[in-house]
């Protein structure tokens, strides 16, 4: 008999590539998966698209009412369900997916994808993150598994929580080849002789975006592309119009999962410039650290531990003190005027690939998922 799944995600699931890539392996092992989202920036979107609903949620309603429709659309959907898993792909969904997951005798999974009271955003917002503390620490311990993106992660849960049922399961993406590269250089105006830095994800605080507009000047045949929408998207195109390199600084959006690969591969130089201001960053290993790898291009990451680590173990990448300007400009530097150095670090994007993907991540987890 088919095992039942139920997933919960503040976001949009199509979006994500941890749940759609979760989602595909649980049904290639026979489960039936049904995923709950929700959406608040993309303007028209399918509400149902193979078993993944997606609410639209109006986020210029003030907080509590944004909030307040998302718990009552999931709480709806939960009464409704009968699975035998549940998953809160995040915090957000953790206390409703827990309640009726108990309720109804099932399995129950928790995605601490983040050290959630612990995000940079959070830091001048003490109520929120002790809100989030105490809700997390109720939540936390009567869950089946934890799951995290990285052993630093899981051994502060474990630390601060007490618990001891977290698991690794890492941000890698699918094993797979660029298909048809999209000619960045064409549809933004590039120069041949320029070389592209691209950034993929979020676009809040701590990501070192201010950081690489700011130094353009200094670094004229470089263009920043930047794939993704977020808080501060306004406050960045500002930024690269104050410093005059608006030209050479390109944003294209938020991209679909499932076509992202042709756009990363399409650039020179990925960038994973997280900034050290939380526990939670200080802590990282995002997902775009290993689809630059599968894309083919060097990394360009920050000297955080678990990102280092990977960088370093692999040869992929230069690693910098993302607060040092010299190093930064010496680095790009090195990575679009070194031929020789930036074509051996692409060899090494291709031979780590063949580890670092999904299906070999997912293969050393799922008889624990899904006993």
């Amino acid at each position: 008999m088919k095992k039942k799944v139920f997933i919960a995600f503040l976001g949009n699931a199509l979006h994500d590539s941890r749940i759609t890539n979760l989602k595909d392996s649980l049904e290639a092992d026979g489960c039936e998966v049904k995923v709950i989202s929700f959406d608040w920036t993309t303007p028209n979107f399918k509400t149902i698209i193979n078993d993944i609903t997606i609410y639209k949620l109006n986020k210029s309603k003030i907080s509590f009412l944004f909030y307040f429709s998302f718990a009552v659309k999931l709480w709806k959907s939960l009464k409704l369900s009968n699975a035998d898993i549940y998953i809160a792909e995040d915090f957000f969904p953790l206390a409703f997916t827990t309640i009726i997951g108990r309720r109804k005798n099932s399995k129950v999974i928790y995605n601490s994808r983040e050290l959630y009271p612990f995000l940079g955003g959070l830091r001048n917002k003490k109520f929120t993150q002790w809100l989030i503390k105490k809700i997390e620490k109720k939540y936390i311990k009567k869950v089946d598994l934890v799951l995290t993106t990285g052993e630093m992660d899981s051994k502060f849960l474990e630390d601060y929580y007490g618990i001891k049922n977290t698991m690794v399961l890492r941000n890698i993406p699918l094993l797979r080849k660029p298909g048809n590269k999209i000619d960045l250089r064409k549809i933004l105006n590039i120069p041949s002789s320029n070389k592209i830095v691209l950034y993929q994800g979020v676009m809040i605080e701590g990501r070192g975006i201010i950081r690489i507009i700011s130094l353009l000047k200094e670094l004229p045949n470089i263009e920043f592309v930047l794939l993704g929408d977020g808080a501060l998207r306004k406050e960045f195109e500002r930024a690269a119009s104050k410093y005059n390199v608006h030209k050479r600084v390109h944003f294209l959006g938020t991209i679909p999962q499932r076509e992202l690969i042709n756009y990363t591969a399409a650039a020179d130089i990925g960038l994973a410039l997280i900034e050290n201001i939380s526990v939670s960053y200080y802590h990282a290993l995002p997902n775009k650290l290993f689809e630059y790898i599968m894309a083919g291009i060097p990394v360009f990451s920050s000297n955080l531990p678990q990102m280092e680590k990977i960088v370093n173990d692999y040869q992929v990448g230069i690693i910098v003190d993302e607060k040092d300007d010299s190093q930064i400009l010496t680095g790009l530097k090195k990575l679009t005027e070194d031929e020789d150095f930036n074509s051996r670090l692409k060899e090494n994007c291709a031979k780590a690939s063949l580890e670092l993907n999904w299906d070999k991540e997912y293969s050393r987890v799922k008889d624990r998922l899904l006993s």
